[in-house]
C-alpha cells in the first residue's frame, strides 16, 4: 500500500466516525437549534471533509460539503434559522456523503451518482445574500475558534478522531476474532487441567494449574474487553430514524435512552442491530398515534418512545417502550383468523398474553395497506428469528390506551458461555447457565410419591407451585424404558429447573457433573 491509499485510508475511517456523529448533532440541533456547540461541531466536521477531499480529488464530494458548508455558515451566523426542511436537507446531504465514501471504499472512485439535485436544493434553502455567504465561508476557518467559548472549542477538539489517535490503536477485527479464538481454546485446555489436578496429589502441580487458572481468567477477561462495545453505537442511529418516519406519518415523537453505555459483544451489537430498528420503526408506525388522536384522547400531542438498556442476571435486557395505543388484542385476533394463522377454537382459548404474541407469525400484519415502512407481513417474525438465533428471547406486553413494551434479553457473548455438564443415559449435555434457576435431587419414598400426572404429562410440586417435568432421555431417544417417570425402577432423579421464554419446567437428568465455560 503507498503513501496515498494510507492516506485515503485515514480519510473514509475518519469520515465514516464524522457521519455518524453528524447524524445525532443535526437531530439534536432541530431540538435545540440555538446550540451554537452543536453548530460549531457540525460546521467544522463539513468543512473538514470538504478541505481533506478536495485534496485527494474527490469533485463529488467537494461540490456536495462545500454547499452544505455555506448553509451551516449562515445557520451559525445567524443568518438564518433552522427550520425543518433545512435539516432534513443536512440529513440528505450527510446521506450523499456517505453513500459517496461507500464507493469510493469499494471501488476506489465517486460512483455514478448524480448530486446536482441536492446542490440546488442546498444553494435554494438559503438566502440570495451569496457576497455575504460567500465572505462567511472564506473566513470560517479562522472566525469559528472565536465564535465559540473556549471550553467549548477545546471540547470540539478533543471528539475529533484526529486527537484521539494518541491513545488509540486500530486493530483489524479479524485478528481480535482469531485472538478470542486462541483464549476460547486456552480456556478450554484450562479447564481439563483443572480437572486433571483433581486426580493427581502433587502440590507443585497444583499451584501450577492455579495460577495458570489465575492468569487465563484474566487474559480471557482482557480480550473479551477489546470485543465489547456500548449499545449507544446501535442506538445513535435511532433519533435519526425516529425524527425521518414522524415527519413522514405526521406524528410528534420524543425518544429517550436509558442505559446507552450497557456494553455487550461486537457480533451481538451487529446481529441486535436490524431486529432494534425494525421494533423501533413498527413502534413509530403502529404504536403511537398523531397528535390530532392522542389530544382526542386526553393526551399530550407528543408521544414517547424510551429505550432503556441494563445487564441482568447475565444478560443484557433491552427494552423499547411507547405511550401510544397499545395493542388490539380483538383486531390481533381477527387478522391472525382471516390470514388462515390460527383456528376459532384456538383464538377462543387464547389468553391476552398468547394473543400478543400472534404478531411475530410469519405472514402476519394489521396493516390495512402496504407502505415503505410496513404491511407486507414480513418483519416481526424475522425479528424473534434473529434474537434468537444468538440465545435470545423478544417478547410483548401492552396495554390498551397506555403502551406498549418490547423486552429482549440477549447473551453478553457468544464466544465462552458458561454451562451445566449434565449425564443423560450414559451421555454427556450442557445446560447454559443463563437458563437455569435451580437443581433438585428426589430420592427413595419421595421419589415415588413427588412426581404426578396431570392429562397423562408428568409434573412435581415445587414449593407449592407445579412444575412440568421433561423426560430428557425419552425425548431424545436415548432410552428404551417405558415405565412412568417416577416409577420406572430408578431410585433417585435429578430435576434441572428451567426457564425459557417466560416458561418453567424441570429437565430430568441421570448424573450432575460440574461447571464448565465451552
Amino acid at each position: 500500500m503507498d503513501e496515498m491509499d494510507e492516506v485515503i485510508d485515514e480519510f473514509l475511517m475518519e469520515s465514516r466516525e464524522n457521519l455518524d456523529q453528524l447524524d445525532q448533532d443535526l437531530v439534536a440541533l432541530e431540538v435545540a437549534p440555538d446550540s451554537h456547540d452543536l453548530l460549531a461541531s457540525v460546521f467544522r466536521t463539513v468543512h473538514t471533509v470538504k478541505g481533506t477531499c478536495g485534496f485527494l480529488g474527490f469533485e463529488k464530494l467537494e461540490a456536495v460539503t462545500h454547499e452544505g458548508e455555506n448553509l451551516l455558515g449562515k445557520l451559525r451566523d445567524g443568518e438564518l434559522n433552522l427550520t425543518p426542511t433545512r435539516t432534513t436537507v443536512l440529513l440528505e446531504l450527510v446521506d450523499a456523503m456517505r453513500a459517496i465514501l461507500t464507493n469510493i471504499e469499494s471501488t476506489g472512485n465517486e460512483g455514478d451518482g448524480n448530486y446536482t439535485a441536492l446542490v440546488n436544493k442546498l444553494i435554494g434553502v438559503q438566502d440570495t445574500e451569496a457576497e455575504q455567504a460567500a465572505a462567511t465561508v472564506h473566513a470560517a476557518g479562522e472566525q469559528i475558534d472565536d465564535a465559540i467559548p473556549h471550553a467549548a472549542a477545546s471540547d470540539v477538539h478533543a471528539s475529533s478522531p484526529a486527537q484521539a489517535h494518541e491513545s488509540l490503536v486500530r486493530v483489524d477485527v479479524s485478528v481480535l476474532d482469531k485472538l478470542m479464538n486462541l483464549v476460547g481454546e486456552l480456556v478450554l485446555a484450562r479447564n481439563e487441567i483443572l480437572q486433571l489436578g483433581q486426580q493427581i496429589d502433587n502440590s507443585a502441580f497444583t499451584g501450577t494449574s492455579q495460577r495458570l487458572n489465575l492468569l487465563t481468567t484474566e487474559l480471557q477477561e482482557g480480550v473479551m474487553k477489546t470485543r465489547m462495545q456500548p449499545i449507544g453505537n446501535v442506538w445513535s442511529k435511532f433519533p435519526r430514524v425516529v425524527r425521518d418516519l414522524s415527519l413522514q406519518l405526521g406524528k410528534q415523537i420524543r425518544l429517550e435512552m436509558e442505559g446507552a453505555e450497557t456494553e455487550l459483544d461486537r457480533t451481538i451489537l451487529e446481529a441486535i442491530k436490524d431486529p432494534l430498528t425494525h421494533i423501533v420503526r413498527n413502534t413509530v408506525d403502529h404504536g403511537i398515534e398523531t397528535p390530532s388522536q392522542r389530544i382526542e384522547l386526553g393526551k399530550g400531542a407528543e408521544g414517547v418512545l424510551k429505550l432503556r438498556a441494563a445487564h441482568e442476571g447475565g444478560q443484557v435486557v433491552i427494552e423499547i417502550k411507547d405511550d401510544g395505543a397499545g395493542l388490539n388484542i380483538d383486531r390481533i385476533k381477527s387478522k391472525a383468523l382471516e390470514r388462515g394463522l390460527l383456528s376459532d377454537d384456538q383464538a377462543a382459548r387464547m389468553t391476552d398474553r398468547e394473543a400478543m404474541s400472534l404478531i411475530f407469525l410469519p405472514g402476519f400484519s394489521t396493516a390495512e395497506t402496504i407502505t415503505n415502512v410496513s404491511g407486507r407481513g414480513v418483519g416481526m417474525d424475522v425479528v424473534r428469528t434473529n434474537i434468537e438465533r444468538i440465545g435470545g428471547t423478544v417478547d410483548v406486553n401492552s396495554e390498551p390506551g397506555m403502551g406498549t413494551t418490547f423486552r429482549v434479553k440477549i447473551p453478553l457473548t457468544l464466544a465462552i458461555i458458561p454451562v451445566l455438564v449434565v449425564g443423560i443415559a450414559g451421555q454427556r449435555f450442557a445446560v447454559p447457565q443463563v437458563n437455569l434457576l435451580e437443581l433438585v435431587r428426589l430420592e427413595g419414598d419421595q421419589l415415588r410419591t413427588a412426581v404426578e400426572y396431570v392429562h397423562e404429562a408428568p409434573v412435581f410440586r415445587l414449593r407449592g407451585r407445579l412444575l412440568p417435568l421433561v423426560d430428557t432421555a425419552r425425548e431424545f431417544k436415548l432410552s428404551e424404558t417405558t415405565g412412568l417417570l417416577g416409577r420406572d425402577g430408578r431410585t433417585s432423579m435429578n430435576i434441572a429447573v428451567l426457564h425459557a421464554d417466560d416458561k418453567r419446567f424441570g429437565l430430568v437428568v441421570d448424573e450432575v457433573f460440574d461447571t464448565e465455560e465451552i
